[in-house]
């Protein structure tokens, strides 16, 4: 239930950013482009201090090599993002209709994007849940301020991921209203996700570490193919660059202050 909660505040988080397509404020392209990276940045830091690190020295004392769950669950995330992203059709933001990706459709513009965020919140849902797994089995090394950590942390990033989403859908022609709507729908996975990631770390506990280096293969998949190619496209590196920067420094520093 504190995985579900967890997923409820950062699914709330994108709701609050998507509501900013309510507002009369002017972002242009720059803004966009360095929440993107902050995002980015927030997601790396999380993959390894909230998810590898913990991995690992769960698997200190266990029957194989400390690396290979931490290894084979990595290679795991990242196969199963890359083969969600291959079958889902969904288009990135700023990209036009004729990249889209996944199974060919005829689905409209607004659609692909939305489901492209929505493939991006899974991992981190996941995540999400697994922390807070880990501490409701009564792991060492996994805190309930650590989960915390990771899910404020998430969160945080998850309000420009929000307004990122909601902004372009607005530019497509889209009413306030609808443009709202989907950007909050795309989060709308994270807080059933973060309920099957607890829900499988407690019905298999020697599969927890395994489990976090999942999560961790999944986002970094998500940050390398999608987050940081969409805020590098439009020419803006450096601003794009110094949010990941701020991101992953911030999310270091929770992690390491709370956790």
């Amino acid at each position: 239930m504190q995985a579900f909660g967890a997923g409820i505040f950062t699914w709330g988080i994108t709701a609050l950013g998507a509501a900013a397509v309510f507002t009369t404020w002017k972002f242009n392209q720059k803004a966009l482009d360095g929440m993107l990276g902050f995002a980015g940045g927030v997601m790396i830091a999380a993959s390894f201090w909230s998810l590898l690190a913990p991995a690992i020295e769960m698997s200190q004392s266990g029957p194989v090599a400390a690396w290979i769950p931490a290894a084979v669950g990595f290679l795991l995330g990242a196969v199963f993002l890359r083969l969600i992203d291959w079958i889902i059709p969904h288009l990135h933001i700023g990209y036009p209709t004729t990249e889209a990706e996944g199974i060919k459709t005829s689905w409209r513009r607004s659609t692909l994007l939305v489901l492209a965020i929505t493939l991006h919140n899974i991992p981190e849902g996941l995540a999400i849940g697994v922390a807070f797994g880990a501490v409701g089995a009564g792991f060492s090394g996994a805190t309930l301020s650590g989960a915390v950590a990771l899910a404020l942390g998430i969160g945080i990033q998850n309000f420009p991921e929000g307004f990122a989403v909601s902004v372009p859908l607005r530019r497509e022609g889209l009413s306030r209203l609808r443009s709202f709507w989907y950007g909050q729908l795309s989060a709308v996975v994270e807080p059933i996700a973060s309920l099957i990631g607890a829900a499988m770390v407690l019905a298999a506990k020697p599969l927890l570490p395994y489990a976090l280096a999942f999560a961790a293969g999944a986002m970094i998949f998500v940050v390398v193919e999608e987050v940081i190619p969409e805020s590098q496209r439009n020419g803006h590196t450096e601003i794009a660059t110094g949010g990941a920067i701020l991101g992953f420094l911030i999310m270091m520093v929770l992690d390491v202050a709370l956790g």
